[in-house]
């Protein structure tokens, strides 16, 4: 229920987005929303299917989906047509699929189908480096083949599922580090870090116990730490200019021309601002009637929310997808199946990394790197991998209620 309402909510605000009185029926294909309608058939269609197959079908053959996905993704850059300076759809008319969008359940499929082996324990290096190379495979080649930069660290998400699973924190607090470090040598000069390192490093040999081996681990972290700071730097500088800009902007980095390359951001913080407490009213958007918003119906898709229906309008969307998300984990805690519970962590975790990052950059507060909101945004393949992602729990779910009768 909670997914048929957001997927209704979406669609109206689709039409909200790209109104045009001139096209002014919901159900005219020749406008987006209109071609959102279709979508929306096709994936309550899909939805049915997905509930109608045998629930083993998805464990039984998930390396085959996953190697499917693979090929298809490799094969896109080559056989795909371009969109907006990315090779990453096939084309079908006046229809688009992007292989990608479906790489997330491919994925999730193939780590729960790993994972859920009993000899398996994510305790143990070997297997953890086999599950980040499940993770890693697709990350890789959507990012350098087909240069979808926020696609591909969706599958950062798959983190959370590989932690409730007994993946060390230590691996998580590094990552912390990692990103706290990348950051900073942003933002400070080199040298400075390069000395505050070897300063912690001392402090360190201090009260430790001088061991060869911890004395080799301090020299390794602060060496590791080194490098990351100085390789920070010089992948910024090797970075093409728009990709610069839009960490600068999130940084606050100088001077921001919000004519230029704060215009996005800044656009958005002034659509969802305007709206107060209770919003404009639904169609009043000027923000979104006059497209000073750009990608309004996609990634931005939240301004129009914020403009037209407010605060108040902007919590009851938050609010559903974090009860979606919720109940998401808490049928997963109650699988009989490991295969299940694995899975259902992988929907959880991708739809709120999703819901994160889409509304943290139309405020300004995670970097622009162009993802959907769940449900919401227009498009056909992100409606239909979200479907899939989702509906294939359901029916997992479906097979645990079965044996409790």
């Amino acid at each position: 229920m909670i997914y048929v309402v957001l997927v209704i909510m979406g669609w109206m605000n689709i039409y909200a987005a790209v109104y045009n009185e001139e096209h002014y029926i919901i159900t005219d294909i020749s406008q987006k929303y209109g071609k959102q309608m279709i979508w929306i058939g096709t994936a309550f269609l899909l939805a049915l299917i997905i509930l109608i197959i045998d629930e083993s079908f998805y464990t039984a053959f998930a390396y085959f989906i996953f190697g499917f996905f693979i090929l298809a993704n490799i094969a896109v850059p080559f056989l795909g047509r371009e969109v907006k300076g990315s090779r990453s759809w096939f084309r079908f008319g006046d229809f688009g699929i992007q292989p990608a969008e479906f790489m997330k359940f491919a994925a999730n499929l193939a780590l729960a189908k790993f994972l859920s082996n009993q000899s398996i324990k994510i305790s143990d290096y070997r297997n953890t480096i086999i599950s980040l190379i499940i993770i890693g495979v697709p990350l890789l080649l959507i990012k350098v083949l087909q240069d979808e930069t926020g696609l591909a660290i969706v599958f950062v998400a798959f983190i959370i599922t590989l932690y409730r699973e007994g993946l060390s924190i230590n691996y998580l607090l590094l990552g912390f580090l990692a990103v706290i470090l990348f950051v900073m040598a942003l933002l400070v000069n080199n040298m400075y870090l390069f000395a505050i390192i070897g300063s912690l490093s001392v402090v360190a040999v201090l009260f430790i116990k001088r061991t060869p081996k911890n004395l080799f681990i301090v020299a390794l972290v602060g060496l590791v730490a080194c490098g990351m700071v100085k390789g920070t730097s010089t992948v910024y500088e090797h970075m093409e200019p728009h990709q610069k800009v839009r960490i600068d902007v999130l940084l606050g980095r100088g001077t921001v021309d919000l004519k230029k390359e704060g215009y996005n951001v800044n656009q958005a913080k002034i659509a969802i601002g305007s709206g107060g407490f209770a919003g404009k009213g639904y169609l009043q958007g000027t923000q979104t009637k006059y497209d000073f918003v750009p990608e309004q119906d996609t990634d931005f898709i939240f301004c129009t929310v914020g403009e037209e229906w407010g605060f108040l309008g902007s919590s009851l969307v938050i609010i559903l997808q974090l009860v979606l998300i919720i109940r998401i984990v808490f049928m997963s805690e109650r699988q009989r199946s490991p295969f299940s519970r694995i899975y259902g962590y992988g929907v959880a975790s991708v739809l709120f990394f999703h819901l994160t990052i889409n509304v943290g950059m139309t405020i300004g507060l995670a970097p622009v790197i162009g993802i959907p909101l769940p449900f919401f945004s227009y498009g056909g393949s992100s409606l239909w991998s979200f479907t899939i992602l989702l509906f294939i729990f359901l029916k997992l779910d479906s097979h645990r209620l079965q044996i409790l009768r």
